[in-house]
């Protein structure tokens, strides 16, 4: 079945007839009596499929509860008319009523003037999904809201001035590049306009005054999306300096519309405690300004019931407002809950099946489908007829059973108990991330850089240089006593910009000393060190034998299938690994990292089932007490409804009770084990052991490490880290590892909404009050020990019904545990504590977190820190305490405003992956790497790193090395390119300086043709047609990669002559292969232009009378016998681990 039959259903259904007709009589009040879940928005579809609404069609209004309900309702409708009509979201303004602060959410403001402007601009037929709260907010009059539309067509004439005087006076703001409504910037003949009333902005390219193409962007990637033919340029209808007069929300719509409302009664009440908030605000404003008062902003819930009257109104969500209303009766149920019994549930179906009635599943995602199909499939008994269901890939919010069309619709995630998230457009939020995170990795004059030949600098800017009487744009460092030096725009990838731990401030070098040197030998050392280790560890381990495991059967799949949030790519792709692992009979050797909270433990429940299934014992070991008390509770909820016993042993585990569960282990009564270090101690014994899960290796010492290698040999590992791993060590402990990593949160589990906010005792009472009303546990941060005390003190007194522990690093070990171990058992509703609460607790009960003195902390530190909340499907809440965002320093108020603004799980990622990465590095190679890090800078680390691995392949497996280079035709790593010519980005084609280091940095790192298309796409796109300096520039990538492919190591073209240096390396099997052979060949036909000779013991071509970069990539592509476009996708088919490494950015 597809989506659009079970709209048929409703579409014929006479009760959508009757609706219909009820609504055709004007200002009709219907209530559709016992209509439930997504049933309604699927009746309300029924009826707009009909033809007379098709022919006809009028706007549609829904008023949900609160924002919650109205997102659900919305995703409903779209995926039930799946474009047929426009859906658009009403949300409030998102402001503290007369607050100063800039606290307008843009996005909301642009999708209120969306709402208004469609409707005004004559639009047929919008269904606008909205809730009190937004209609609380009085709006712009339609006659002010046509006189302030300002349109601009194709073809017509305007000058540059006169848009700058337009849109001053609409209060746009002039920027450098567009990200948010309410922006506006020009570059050239080009103007790019973010009107409020459209979801992209406008790019409008001139020709002299003429207007010559309006197209919509992108505003995170820059790049435009589709050509328009005008543009609508709104201004901001909230801002009320812009305009005189208010009228409600209702006064736009025309007389025929129609309003659905859950209940109109409600609905006034919400409409009054939104008049409640203003007055509130308005009764504290102090200061000369004279404000509106709320009177003439808000609408109240008495006005409403007027101002519906001659509307058609229906009321769905039980309201009984009106007497004389008709009543529709629909008699549905609500999805009954089956527990996850899926022997009830196919019970259910087929009985229901048997009464006549359809039976659907919908899901949004394919894989639930076909895992429900598997657990029915696999429970079949000989000859039983399959379960009667039919599937459909759709996303519904609440199943229901329609007793009188006899059809039912059950939804997979109530199934299987999964929590189910709304989807509202992104906003612009992800604009501004991208922008953010572009900030972090932008260069700054003052910035600290690395280059890899001559260490730490600082930058100072990027300065055009004169090279042979042409210019020419390098980056210019400074070392220490004043020593520059220029590194050309085509050698950017050899510098990258120094990150470390927070704070911490290199020591700048001088040029031309050794200290830089020593440094990268001292660190290579020590690598070379661990890299050897495991590549050894890795030979054996690929010799002994182990066991393989059958394939999953019906317990696994129900297993998979209950799971709480949807598999993200990532997951499924690390369990689908893992699967793949265990059925081979080579003993399993993964390393699963991903962030806190991204579906680790998940993969190893799964991991640790099928063994069990198989009649293995499994071991999980993990760093500490704590730790074991929730592996141990978690695997225990998860597995409850499945035959198999999890048992822990820990220090709170003594005498008879241990030595109990150390006989049922030995016995083979015991499946999974969870445990401390006391697993690989002398005492357990395992009746026979076939998988062992270690979480956090990096925290274990070396004596359990060394005994752990004894039990490794053939037994099935699987090892946990929250580290991010740095990209290249994965590159560089490539093959002795596997390794998988999650990047990606779950898609359903909600982001944490998070609040900036002074320290007020209101706000923590009312915190701390709330989330103990819903039965859950709250933390406090508070990072000082010496009076952390009082705050506990202060605690109590706020909320005297609240049980307050405290917990910090100065406490004894055995106590500190004690205390969490009472606040995961819920001892304790409230825990005080310092930052010892960020390295892995999960407790899903907790789900608000208070942090006093929030810009103290790093923004890892943080990320961290509201990772441990909003662990269940429950919404959380942090709160970073804070003075006023004006009073703090740059650096801290960027960091905590970025925080407010990426509150999903995933996109902190980004931003504390810099931190993260540094400390994961530390933490994988042991302590005295993060040393090394802090003296070369993250970046520049994982360059030697690389290069470390590489000697040592080189030295300890040359055969290996030299193999890979003939069998790849790759003998060069890179090719160096000096010139005399004018190859830039002009001034007057890009002029944000920033802007112009980042493409030159992009394009110094492209080693595709497709990237190459793209990238050439986006300037023209951008910023016009190229000069013809910037086609030269585009040219010596090419050249670079024809170069590589030839074995050239360095270029030099200045005078009209071209140089080329081979591979220095005289014993290299370079001189005996097939590409040297066509250098040569190419020499006895050109003898006239082109020579060789040798210089330094290194062999050298010279060609005379070359003038351009495009001359001299056409002569390359010409001995190669291939475009420049097929040497780079030949050179990037084979990669060795090391070629593959990014070269940093």
């Amino acid at each position: 079945m597809r989506p659009d039959d079970l709209l048929q259903f409703y579409a014929r259904d006479p009760r959508a007839a009757s609706l219909r007709e009820a609504l055709g009589r004007e200002g009709a009040k219907v209530e559709m009596h016992g209509a439930v879940g997504s049933a309604i928005p699927l009746a309300i579809a029924g009826m707009l499929a009909h033809e007379d609404e098709l022919a006809h069609p009028r706007h549609h209004v829904f008023v949900l509860d609160d924002k919650e309900q109205a997102a659900y309702f919305m995703n409903d409708l779209q995926s039930v008319l799946e474009d047929r009509r426009p859906v658009l979201f009403y949300p409030r303004s998102a402001r503290v009523p007369y607050s100063e602060e800039a606290t307008v959410e843009n996005a909301n403001i642009a999708m209120r003037a969306e709402v208004l402007n469609e409707i005004n601009g004559g639009r047929d037929g919008l269904l606008v999904v909205t809730f009190p709260e937004a209609l609380a907010e009085q709006v712009i009059t339609r006659k002010e809201l046509s006189d302030q539309t300002f349109t601009i067509s194709l073809g017509e004439t305007y000058t540059m001035d006169f848009l700058d005087e337009v849109l001053l006076a609409y209060d746009f703001e002039k920027v450098d590049f567009v990200y948010e409504p309410g922006q506006y910037s020009m570059r050239g003949g080009i103007v790019d306009i973010f009107s409020f009333s459209f979801d992209h902005p406008y790019r409008i390219e001139f020709f002299g005054d003429d207007v010559d193409s309006i197209r919509k962007f992108d505003p995170t990637s820059q790049l435009s999306v589709a050509k328009m033919t005008r543009a609508t340029i709104v201004p901001n209808v909230g801002n009320t300096s812009l305009h005189e007069a208010h009228e409600p929300f209702f006064g736009f719509l025309p007389q025929d519309a129609v309003l659905w409302m859950a209940d109109a009664k409600r609905c006034a009440a919400g409409l009054d405690k939104a008049m409640e908030r203003a007055k509130a605000h308005y009764d504290r404003l102090s200061g000369e300004v004279q404000r509106t008062p709320p009177e003439e902003l808000f609408l109240d819930g008495e006005h409403l019931e007027s101002l519906l009257e001659p509307f058609g109104v229906v009321e769905f969500g039980g309201g009984t407002t009106w007497a004389n209303r008709f009543i529709l009766k629909y008699g549905m149920v609500a999805q009954p809950a089956f527990n996850k019994q899926f022997d009830l549930i196919a019970g259910n179906l087929r009985s229901n099946h048997k009464n006549g009635y359809v039976n659907v599943v919908v899901s949004g995602q394919a894989t639930q489908l076909e895992r429900l199909h598997d657990v029915f499939h696999d429970r079949l008994e000989e000859h039983e007829e399959p379960v009667p269901y039919k599937p459909i890939p759709m996303e519904l919010s609440e199943g229901f059973v329609d007793k009188e069309l006899k059809i039912l619709v059950y939804t997979d995630h109530q199934l299987f108990e999964r929590y189910h998230r709304f989807r509202l457009k992104e906003g612009f939020r992800k604009n501004k991330e991208a922008l953010t995170i572009k900030e972090l990795m932008s260069l700054e004059v003052g910035d600290y850089v690395v280059h890899i030949d001559h260490g730490i600098g600082e930058f100072s800017g990027l300065h055009k240089i004169e090279v042979n009487g042409k210019m020419q744009e390098a980056i210019r460092l400074t070392y220490r006593g004043g020593d520059v030096l220029y590194v050309s725009i085509h050698s950017l990838h050899r510098i990258s910009k120094y990150s470390s731990k927070e704070g911490t401030q290199p020591k700048i070098n001088k040029l031309g000393t050794a200290t830089w040197a020593k440094t990268k030998q001292k660190t290579k050392g020590r690598v070379k060190q661990i890299a050897y280790d495991l590549l050894q560890l890795y030979a054996k381990r690929k010799t002994a034998p182990g066991h393989a495991y059958p394939d999953d059967g019906y317990l696994q799949h129900a297993l998979e299938a209950s799971f709480m949030y949807e598999d993200t790519p990532d997951q499924n792709a690390a369990s689908k690994a893992v699967q793949e692992d265990m059925l081979k009979s080579i003993p399993m050797d993964r390393l699963v990292c991903g962030d806190v909270g991204f579906g680790k433990t998940e993969i190893a429940i799964r991991a640790a089932f099928r063994a069990a299934c198989d009649g293995k014992q499994v071991a999980v070991l993990v760093p500490t007490t704590i730790l074991s008390m929730q592996h141990h509770k978690s695997f225990s909820r998860r597995l409850r409804e499945f035959p198999v016993s999890v048992e822990f042993i820990n220090r709170f585990k003594t005498g008879k009770a241990l030595t109990e569960t150390l006989k049922k282990v030995e016995s083979g009564e015991v499946d999974i084990l969870v445990g401390t270090h006391a697993i690989v101690g002398k005492r357990v014994k395992f009746k026979d052991l076939g998988l062992l899960v270690i979480d956090e290796e990096q925290k274990f010492g070396v004596g359990v490490k060394d005994k752990l290698k004894t039990f490794k040999a053939n037994v099935d590992t699987l090892t946990l880290t929250a580290t991010p791993i740095p990209r290249t060590l994965q590159f560089s402990l490539m093959g002795a590892r596997d390794l998988s990593i999650i990047r990606t949160p779950p898609p359903n589990r909600h982001p944490v909404d998070t609040v900036i906010t002074g320290f007020n005792e209101e706000v923590i009472r009312d915190a701390v009050a709330y989330e103990l009303s819903r039965g859950g546990q709250a933390y406090f941060v508070h990072n000082r020990v010496g009076n952390i005390q009082e705050v506990a003190g202060m605690i109590q007194r706020l909320v005297p019904d609240a049980r307050v522990g405290i917990g910090h690093g100065q406490m004894e070990g055995k106590e500190l545990e004690d205390v969490m171990a009472r606040f995961i058992d819920g001892a304790y509703d409230v825990l005080v504590a310092t930052t010892i609460i960020e390295s892995g607790i999960d407790i899903s009960n907790a789900n608000t977190m208070l942090i006093n003195e929030a810009h103290k902390f790093g923004l890892s530190d943080l990320h961290q820190l509201r990772g441990r909340v909003g662990r269940s499907n429950r919404k959380a809440f942090c709160y970073l305490m804070a003075p006023p965002l004006s009073a703090l320093p740059a650096e801290s108020r960027k960091r905590l405003q970025a925080l407010e603004q990426f509150s999903d799980l995933g996109s902190g990622m980004q931003i504390a992956m810099r931190d993260l990465d540094i400390r994961g590095a530390g933490d994988l190679l042991g302590a005295e790497q993060s040393g090394f890090i802090n003296d070369l800078g993250f970046d520049m680390y994982q360059r030697i790193l690389a290069e470390a691995v590489k000697e040592l392949k080189e030295e300890q497996f040359k055969d290996l090395m030299e193999a890979d280079q003939v069998e790849s035709g790759r003998f060069v790593e890179e090719t160096v390119l000096e010139t005399d010519l004018s190859l830039l980005i002009p001034d007057h084609y890009v002029s944000d300086i920033p802007e112009r280091i980042s493409l030159y940095r992009e394009l110094d790192n492209l080693h595709h043709a497709e990237d190459m298309k793209g990238f050439r796409h986006r300037l023209e796109d951008r910023f016009g047609p190229l000069p013809d300096a910037t086609e030269e520039l585009l040219g010596t990538i090419r050249l670079r990669w024809v170069a590589q492919l030839l074995g050239m190591e360095k270029l030099v073209l200045k005078s009209g002559k071209l140089i080329a240096a081979f591979v220095s390396d005289e014993e290299s099997p370079y001189f005996q292969s097939a590409t040297f052979a066509r250098v040569l060949e190419y020499l006895k036909h050109h003898a006239k232009d082109a020579s060789m000779y040798q210089r330094n013991g290194g062999l050298r071509l010279k060609i005379e009378k070359v003038e351009t970069v495009l001359q001299a990539l056409a002569i390359f592509e010409d001995i190669a016998g291939m475009t420049a476009d097929e040497a780079a996708a030949l050179s990037q088919k084979t990669p060795t681990p090391e070629v593959a490494a990014p070269r940093g950015t």
